[in-house]
């Protein structure tokens, strides 16, 4: 599937340089510039 990278744990990388959402191996290896962004569920409530 794609887009399923690694969001299972409800966290997203983030470059902060870039803006693009990146992998988490690469917010490990980059965490001056990176940031992890939670996912929540997306529901509205009227």
């Amino acid at each position: 599937m794609a887009g399923k990278s690694s969001a299972s744990n409800g966290k997203r990388g983030r470059s902060a340089i870039t803006g693009r959402f990146v992998k988490q191996a690469t917010v490990k290896r980059h965490p001056k510039t990176t940031t992890n962004e939670s996912i929540g569920k997306g529901g509205r409530k009227k």
